[in-house]
C-alpha cells in the first residue's frame, strides 16, 4: 500500500507543496532544496522516467534534494567571506 502511495506522481508533487509553505513558514532556504526536489520526483514519476521501487523513489529524492539544495546554496546562498552582524537581540526591550 504505501509503495503504491509512495509511486504516485501526485503524492511528490503534494509533498513538494507542503515543503513549500513550511519553507515559507521557516525562512533560510531549509526545505526549499527538499521542496524542490519531491517535485521534481514526481515530475519523473508522472512522465515514467522514475526507477521503480520505495529504495530507488528515495533515493531519486534524495540525489534531486541535494542537487536541489547545491543550485540554490550557489545561485542565492551566503557569499564568500559574507558574514552576519547582529546589532540588536530581539529579547531586548528598547
Amino acid at each position: 500500500m504505501l509503495t503504491t502511495f509512495v509511486g504516485t506522481w501526485w503524492a511528490w508533487v503534494i509533498l513538494g507543496f507542503a515543503l513549500g509553505v513550511l519553507e515559507v513558514l521557516a525562512p533560510g532556504y531549509i526545505f526549499l532544496g527538499f521542496a524542490i526536489g519531491a517535485v521534481l520526483t514526481g515530475v519523473l514519476v508522472g512522465i515514467g522516467l522514475a526507477p521503480g521501487g520505495l529504495a530507488a523513489l528515495i533515493l531519486t529524492f534524495a540525489v534531486l534534494s541535494v542537487l536541489a539544495w547545491l543550485i540554490l546554496r550557489r545561485a542565492i546562498g551566503v557569499r564568500e567571506g559574507q558574514v552576519k552582524i547582529w546589532d540588536r537581540d530581539i529579547n531586548d526591550q528598547r
